[in-house]
């Protein structure tokens, strides 16, 4: 088994969707989306899992819009913490 390989946090997919669907890995370079990535998953609580299909399963549709909720969230905090940054950046 390798763990990196087998196992992973079911918010990370939940993430990169919505990432993907706000467009917001057009407009940040690979340095920075990393550093988003890393906080908005810090704002989450972790769900690990082997497959994705087990979630799809297991996960009732009122549990599926809470994480889709607090990926949202944590996504509109990291969206203002890049904002700042680049605000210091230029001052």
């Amino acid at each position: 088994m390798r763990l990196h390989d087998d196992v992973h946090n079911y918010y990370e997919r939940i993430m990169l969707d919505k990432i993907v669907a706000k467009g917001l890995d057009k407009q940040y370079d690979e340095d920075v989306m990393a550093d988003f990535c890393c906080t908005v998953l810090n704002q989450l609580p972790s769900r690990y899992i082997r497959y994705d299909v087990d979630m799809a399963f297991y996960l009732s549709q009122h549990e599926r819009i809470q994480m889709e909720k607090r990926v949202d969230v944590a996504i509109d905090v990291a969206i203002s913490q890049v904002a700042k940054k680049r605000t210091e950046v230029k001052e």
